[in-house]
């Protein structure tokens, strides 16, 4: 038995076992009881209204909208937290702590500060405003301005989630490989794209689930135009202020969804990183 091991069978049972309710309770109280209240709302007046909600015009739009911005920021997102992860944890040059300090830069400003940041540049006032206006080049309470907003608040996912495993990885294979003739390119996706896959899909996961359920930054940069500009979470808020709470709960049920697969695919990419990590 490790050291470990021995520690953990130390503790009395009943540490053990109220540890233990402790986390059920929490897991029920802030997990299990809001998840069953969307649905129950959702489904309140039978399956029949439920899917006519979700067929509605304004609910599709959002849906398509909520799509599209995933669609373009999540690609652009895995490639920019490939590139960093691969040159902060596989490389030394300057300015290496200060591109991992901007990375982070997302977690510590509010998206709804990142979201008036965009209108301050891109808006009819803003810096680039006049010229935009001038050329008929609209960004903010626009589509390009969610789509900017949305990829904002969303960047550090994947190269937060890669970095730690690629240094813990070390540089021993790649340098073998560039040994024995292989170019950058075919050292990446032969050898070190095949032992981050797991953590990529972990990094990728968590980003279309912000992506998609981005609410504070997009709020800001769309001008809540129904039917145009409305997000999932907008067009949800837009329900719920009007006093339609099934309606609400209804479209609200899809990010429940895109909740719980996310949560288990993440569970399964934490696994599997975990295993690479021990061997």
């Amino acid at each position: 038995m490790t050291k470990r091991n021995a520690h953990e069978t130390t503790e009395p049972a009943i540490v053990r076992w109220l540890l233990i309710a402790t986390a059920l309770v929490f897991l029920a109280l802030f997990l299990a009881l809001p998840l069953a209240a969307v649905f129950s709302q959702a489904f309140e007046k039978g399956l029949g209204v439920y899917l006519e909600t979700l067929k509605e015009p304004d609910t599709l739009s959002s849906i398509k909208l909520t799509l599209i911005t995933a669609a373009v920021s999540v690609p652009l997102n895995l490639f920019f937290g490939v590139t960093a992860a691969w040159a902060i944890a596989k490389f030394s040059f300057p300015g290496k702590n200060l591109l991992i300090t901007l990375i982070d830069l997302p977690f510590s400003v509010s998206p709804v500060i990142s979201g008036l940041i965009f209108v301050l540049i891109f808006g009819l006032q803003g810096w680039l405003g006049p010229w935009l206006q001038s050329h008929d080049i609209k960004i903010v309470f626009a589509v390009p301005g969610i789509i900017l907003a949305t990829i904002f608040v969303t960047f550090p996912f994947v190269a937060r989630e890669l970095i730690p495993l690629m240094e813990a990885q070390g540089k021993e294979e790649e340098e073998a490989a560039l040994v024995l003739g292989a170019s950058g390119l075919q050292t990446f996706f032969l050898v070190t794209l095949p032992n981050i896959k797991w953590g990529l899909i972990y990094g990728v996961i968590l980003c279309n689930a912000r992506a998609m359920g981005e609410f504070g930054a997009v709020s800001v940069v769309s001008g809540h135009i129904r039917g145009m500009t409305n997000t999932v979470p907008l067009h949800v808020e837009i329900l719920y202020n009007e006093y339609n709470n099934t309606a609400a709960f209804a479209v609200a049920s899809l990010l429940a969804f895109l909740a719980l697969i996310t949560l288990v695919v993440k569970t399964i990419a934490e696994w599997k990183v975990r295993q690479q990590l021990e061997h």
